[in-house]
């Protein structure tokens, strides 16, 4: 693993595998210059997030390509900007803290995250 630090200031931790999960796809919620839309929140997918991010033009629910489409339970490194948003409507799904990378505190809170965690 690299030195990257999750939420709680600790080494960043796997957030899935099955499905390959991250900008990277490596399976951490790893993020760089390239990934413009910071991928970096850990979640653990609900049907009523899938129906909203949907909603919001972003279908992570249907295969397509090599994506395997993600259903309820299925953990993904979510663009921070989206959980806000689904945060704020009342739909955030939960979180795995250890497997948040640090950066998503530039956009909400840690109490936030806490209150979703997993």
């Amino acid at each position: 693993m690299t030195e990257t630090k999750n939420v709680l200031g600790e080494p960043i931790e796997i957030c899935s595998i099955a499905p390959m999960t991250g900008f990277y796809r490596d399976g951490c919620c790893e993020t760089g210059i390239q990934d413009t839309g910071t991928h970096v929140v850990c979640a653990q997918v609900t049907q009523e997030f899938l129906e909203f991010t949907k909603s919001q033009g972003n279908d992570l629910s249907t295969p397509r390509g090599g994506f395997p489409g993600l259903k309820a339970g299925d953990r993904w490194c979510l663009c921070v900007s989206r959980w806000k948003e689904a945060l704020d409507a009342g739909v955030a799904p939960p979180v795995v803290l250890a497997a948040t990378h640090e950066k998503a505190l530039s956009v909400v809170s840690i109490d936030q995250l806490q209150e979703f965690a997993l």
